[in-house]
């Protein structure tokens, strides 16, 4: 695995964000790294969702075999980044947890970097986080929300020329939909790979069939991309902590487009006769929950209707579409039940070992 290849490989220093954790050779890997005399520093969420349990227990652990511990602020809504630092001279920027889930059964990516100007800008703010100091950007190229993600992520996108190929669980910011609706007017070629909450003209939407989405990912006009852990969504561009790097690497970027293509055509292998799409154990449990508990719902729109009239009054003329509203309600709590098992199966999976490790 390139993540325990390059904790083993530190000469000097470990630096590590963790928000979601359950790989223990991962861990092996940092404390082995504190007994060849590495300093090895974690900076640990504060919270995640259901999780909080799980993530004093790996400070503790990691405190016993001699880790530096440091926590996160709460001043966030939450601190959602991933991102290693080897020797401060190499950082690893990651759309994916360090868990069983993400790693093993989800579409996800990371980058790799030597690059000295984004390797400064990530010691900068991990230094920052781990004081709880305000951290200031200084590189166009590393997006951190909710400093500079709108921002960057924004220029990104108005400056497609011809295509941009979008990994994305949940796009709904309006001004960043209304961006990319733009470029597809200009004749900019948009597929996304995921769930647009609303609009959708000039674009097209598929979902990542097989396994689970996790990735946020823009690949624009095959020459540039961007990779991270930042949806295109209000929450996650202003009030959480996220990070991304946008970067110009041809091989890269090519091997990104490749994925890209081969997850868009399964869609339309899976459409032909006898072909059934198999999701994973935990996303198999998290859709049949969601199922049961939209069906159970009970109707919405009375409560609604009285709601509009409470706020608006009762002489104003607000005809609602009750089975529009209805679906509405039930496709969101679909999706909000979804992730919130599918978040709980994460936390609750024992440690997973490999074949050798378990002998």
């Amino acid at each position: 695995m390139p993540l325990v290849k390059g904790i083993n490989s530190a000469k000097k220093s470990v630096e590590i964000l963790i928000f979601r954790f359950d790989r223990t050779e991962i861990e092996r890997a940092l404390a082995n790294a504190v007994s060849r005399g590495v300093f090895v520093h974690a900076l640990i969420a504060f919270t995640n969702r259901g999780g909080e349990r799980n993530l004093r227990a790996l400070e503790m652990r990691l405190l016993a075999a001699g880790v530096t511990v440091a926590r996160t602020s709460d001043d966030l809504v939450r601190y959602h980044g991933k991102m290693m630092i080897i020797d401060r001279r190499e950082v690893y920027v990651l759309g994916f947890n360090f868990t069983y889930l993400d790693i093993e059964h989800s579409r996800s990516f990371g980058l790799i970097t030597s690059n000295r100007k984004v390797v400064h800008e990530a010691l900068k703010l991990f230094e920052a986080d781990t004081k709880r100091q305000p951290y200031t950007p200084g590189l166009s190229a590393f997006v951190v929300s909710p400093m500079n993600a709108r921002k960057e992520l924004s220029a990104f996108i108005k400056g497609a020329k011809k295509q941009l190929l979008i990994y994305d669980p949940e796009i709904s910011d309006p001004v960043m939909i209304r961006l990319l609706e733009e470029r597809g007017k200009a004749g900019v070629e948009i597929k996304i790979i995921g769930r647009l909450s609303h609009g959708g003209a000039n674009m097209v939407v598929r979902k990542l069939p097989q396994m689970r989405l996790h990735t946020r990912t823009i690949i624009r006009d095959g020459r540039h991309a961007f990779v991270g852990s930042q949806s295109l969504r209000a929450l996650e561009l202003d009030a959480r902590r996220e990070i991304g790097v946008i970067f110009q690497d041809i091989k890269v970027v090519a091997r990104f487009s490749h994925i890209f293509r081969e997850d868009w055509s399964v869609k339309e292998q899976l459409a032909q006769p006898g072909v059934k799409e198999e999701l994973p154990p935990a996303a198999k449990v998290a859709k049949k929950v969601a199922r049961a508990v939209a069906k159970e719902l009970p109707p919405v729109a009375p409560v609604v209707e009285v709601t509009v009239k409470e706020v608006v009054g009762d002489t104003a003329d607000v005809e609602l579409n009750t089975e529009e509203l209805e679906e509405s309600v039930k496709e969101a709590v679909k999706e909000a039940v979804k992730q919130a098992v599918l978040n709980v199966v994460e936390d609750m999976a024992p440690p997973h070992e490999s074949p050798k490790e378990a002998r």
